[in-house]
């Protein structure tokens, strides 16, 4: 028994030593070679199972792969990409020689069963394209329980006891209107690539307001059900209760690329039992759909008894008005401001609207929102300026304004109450006193000249012997006010027509919001700011989609949308790449660093096309209606 071990061991070293020598050899002749530039591509298998996953390389080798630009990615037609382009790097000096590779590699899963076909991908390098040769895949017809192969041998219950999502609430009961903050957090022990986001929570009855969001996954120990965890934050977002009852936050779902090593094969082959030594450390990527719990809250409605000059603010403010300046001549303007500060729902707040005395006018205010979510809570200001004219004289008092509020951690209702504020209106230079006082502008008017007087000078008149013709700008001035008037009165009907169907409204202006949206996003990208560009296109594709298919903020996901265009009977490749768009946007918060500014002008340019036919096709079918 011991001989059969010696001689056991002394062919391992011999392999080794073999293995040794092939390897400085391969190197020997990598250093004669003159390091020719080569971009190649290759799968880890040509023939997979339809529920099989693979990889697949593009690989550019030279000198200085730091110059490869403009990679774009061949169609995989047949295929759907669940990772990728994931970028790795390899460089090496031989003899004082420079040599390095630059690989892009996906992970894809077969959509249906035959032959297909990956087209070629290229590059550009010294001034030259570079492509790859076409790969020929056949998909053959497997069954689930190929999954768990495709896992690398791992089963999906293993992998979810070491990488998981947990969506927790600072609180599962509370009030209407009241703040609730939900934190998504990745666990993981093992090692992990970019996620890639597969579905967002809903928020149904409630409206959400995003804290972040987070561009960078950042990794820490934590501890989980008394286990030890790296663990990240990955989304946190306040939400405020719109309706009572028990409201249910839907899952947060991930696909996560997850490095694992393989296991050992079965089998006394001395070949095999040396190549599965832990020394070659031989690992794969399997992708893995995390899926988070999903959060119940219990939402109670608030109390009665409410004071008249409540209007829904829940949470904890501060309040104040004032004016610029007390001591005004008659039409000089004025600024009343109100000012809303504290915690709460800051963008749903109503301000309390001022009650003025006879002589002084206001015009339509100025609002300005300023939130911020610093700790995880919502706070910030609402400043509301009110442009106000004197008209007449006097001393004026603007009476005591209210705001009301109800506060979560007293349980009560709070009351808030300015100050009065007195204004001394001079008469200004210019004119006498137009207006009684106690007289608003509407109840007296001035009649400049009220009586003129007769003229009793002798005047000689001579009677006009010539014809007087009609000159055409007396019919033009008889024309030109009549369709004027027909104009106004027909822009006049459809505006309060949208005035009375906010959908319509939003529906008609949808366009012109996206269009505002796409600059915004542009002008980011202009300033290479990547990740404000991606948040801003998505911005404009989800504000889009919500005006035009009339689809409330507070209730909107990206799947409602792609299912409200299937009912409209879109188009679905048009729907794919909607939905390709949205996903790369959302994408790019956990992975920014590999984005470019090619890659993001590609996506702009398809995602203002993609807007264009969508507003062409949803027009055509309203008309069909």
């Amino acid at each position: 028994m011991v001989i059969i071990f010696e001689q056991f061991v002394l062919k391992k070293m011999k392999r080794k030593i073999h293995y040794k020598i092939l390897t400085v050899i391969a190197l020997l002749i990598i250093a004669g070679n003159n390091y020719a530039q080569k971009f190649s591509a290759t799968v880890d298998k040509t023939v997979v199972g339809q529920y099989d996953r693979f990889q697949a390389y593009f690989t550019f080798e030279g000198a200085d792969v730091n110059s490869v630009r403009n990679f774009r990615a061949p169609s995989f037609n047949g295929f759907r990409v669940l990772s990728g382009p994931n970028q790795s790097t390899s460089m090496q000096i031989i003899n004082g020689k420079v040599s390095g590779s630059l690989t892009y590699s996906y992970i894809l899963q077969p959509t249906g069963i035959g032959d297909f076909t990956i087209t070629s991908a290229t590059i550009d390098y010294a001034g030259k394209t570079y492509r790859t040769d076409p790969l020929r895949m056949r998909v053959e017809k497997g069954t689930p329980q190929q999954q768990k192969e495709s896992n690398g041998g791992y089963s999906n219950d293993e992998l979810a006891k070491n990488v998981f999502i947990a969506a927790e609430a600072n609180k599962t009961r509370a009030q209407l209107g009241e703040q609730i903050t939900v934190t998504y957090k990745l666990y993981t022990k093992l090692n992990i690539s970019s996620p890639q986001i597969t579905k967002l929570p809903s928020y149904e009855g409630f409206w959400a307001e995003e804290i972040g969001p987070i561009q960078n996954i950042n990794f820490d120990i934590g501890m989980y059900k008394g286990e030890r965890y790296r663990v990240a934050k990955i989304k946190q977002v306040a939400l405020f209760p719109s309706k009572t009852g028990t409201l249910s936050v839907t899952p947060f779902e991930l696909n996560i690329p997850v490095i694992v090593k393989k296991k050992r094969q079965s089998g006394n082959d001395a070949f095999d039992q040396f190549f599965n030594d832990s020394f070659f450390g031989r690992t794969e990527t399997v992708d893995f759909k995390a899926r988070s719990n999903t959060i119940k809250v219990e939402v109670e409605p608030l109390p009665g008894g409410a004071p008249a000059s409540y209007n829904g603010a829940v949470g904890n403010f501060n309040f104040k008005a004032e004016v610029d300046k007390n001591n005004v001549a008659t039409n000089e303007s004025v600024t009343l401001r109100l000012t809303l500060s504290g915690s709460g729902n800051i963008k749903l707040l109503k301000m309390p609207e001022p009650q003025l005395p006879g002589g002084l006018e206001k015009y339509e205010p100025k609002s300005i929102d300023n939130v911020n979510s610093n700790g995880g809570v919502i706070s910030g200001q609402k400043i509301v300026d009110y442009l106000i004219v004197p008209r007449a004289a006097g001393d004026k008092e603007i009476p005591p304004i209210e705001f009301t509020y109800f506060n979560p951690s007293s349980k009560k209702y709070v009351t808030l109450k300015s100050q009065p504020i007195k204004l001394n209106v001079r008469q200004g230079v210019g004119g006498e006193e137009t207006a009684s006082q106690g007289f608003s502008k509407e109840d007296v008017k001035l009649l400049n000249e009220d009586i003129r007087y007769i003229k009793t000078s002798n005047y000689k008149l001579d009677r006009r012997q010539e014809v007087t013709l009609i000159k055409p700008w007396f019919w033009t001035s008889l024309i030109v006010p009549f369709f004027a008037l027909v104009g106004v009165v027909t822009y006049k009907r459809r505006q309060d027509k949208l005035s009375g169907n906010v959908q319509l409204m939003r529906y008609q202006k949808a366009d012109k919001a996206a269009r505002k949206r796409l600059k915004l996003s542009k002008a980011a990208l202009d300033t290479n700011k990547i990740s404000e560009f991606y948040s801003e296109l998505s911005f404009a594709l989800f504000g889009y989609l919500e005006d035009k298919l009339g689809i409330q903020k507070s209730v909107f996901t990206l799947e409602g949308a792609i299912a409200e265009l299937s009912r409209r009977n879109v188009d679905t490749n048009l729907i794919e790449r909607v939905k390709r768009i949205a996903e790369r946007c959302e994408y790019v918060r956990f992975a920014p660093q590999g984005e470019t500014s090619t890659s993001a002008n590609e996506i702009y340019d398809e995602a203002v096309k993609v807007i264009i036919e969508l507003d062409n096709v949803l027009a055509s079918k309203k008309g069909r209606r």
